[in-house]
């Protein structure tokens, strides 16, 4: 099975409107920004996107909002993305606020092929309004469903033509969980090699998950917040 594929356009060719889309990243490390880009290229809209944060006004899914190409959102952090705040408060974006720890639950059960999970956080709270709670050991836990995604869109750092994936430090945060979790799963790379290149005890993602890989381009790499001292 021929997984590799020459580019984002390829990769995310028969990614529809409508679809639900997982997007890997924690901030803006580790974001799939060329398929990113390649989405707003497109111009698929009303799609559901779930990621723990949303970009910021001019990167990453923040694109994606400037476009109007996103009919919700499921997230954990928003806080860097005015246009997002715009469009929530204005009716025009629907959003699902989730605990963090939850989201990468979710995400992981998806992939376990588990349908749900009873979890603690949220319980006591407005996460909890609707949601079936069970006691276990005297204390109350939230029903909570796997996510059920059409795509999973991620990046690493490198990997190989079989799908096998190696994710660097921080990028490690939802990448591998979401990569997992998608009917189908697409992965852009830093550096792409033959099979056996990579050390089999250092894979994150075995290859089994991933169904299309290409090498990414001209990655940006944004900070969200840089914080530098001043010159003595």
């Amino acid at each position: 099975m021929n997984k590799v594929v020459a580019n984002a356009d390829e990769a995310i060719k028969d990614i529809q409107s409508g679809a639900t889309l997982m997007l890997g990243g924690f901030g803006l490390c580790g974001i799939p920004e060329n398929c990113i880009a390649a989405l707003v290229k497109k111009g698929v809209n009303d799609l559901t996107c779930i990621s723990n944060n949303a970009g910021v006004d001019d990167f990453g899914i923040g694109l994606l909002l400037q476009g109007k190409q996103v009919k919700k959102m499921i997230s954990s952090y928003v806080g860097e993305n005015a246009e997002f705040e715009r469009q929530l408060l204005s009716g025009e974006l629907k959003v699902e606020l989730i605990p963090q720890g939850t989201l990468a639950t979710r995400c992981m059960a998806a992939g376990y092929g588990m349908p749900a999970v009873y979890l603690l956080a949220g319980v006591g709270t407005e996460v909890a309004e609707g949601k079936e709670t069970r006691n276990f050991n005297g204390k109350d836990y939230l029903l909570e469903y796997a996510f059920d995604a059409d795509f999973a869109i991620v990046k690493a750092w490198k990997g190989d033509t079989q799908g096998n994936l190696v994710f660097k430090e921080t990028a490690r945060n939802f990448n591998p969980m979401m990569a997992m979790a998608g009917k189908i799963t697409i992965a852009e790379v830093e550096e792409l090699v033959p099979v056996g290149e990579l050390d089999p005890n250092q894979i994150h993602t075995p290859g089994v998950y991933v169904h299309r890989i290409f090498q990414g381009a001209n990655y940006e790499k944004r900070i969200e917040q840089r914080t530098t001292r001043k010159r003595s």
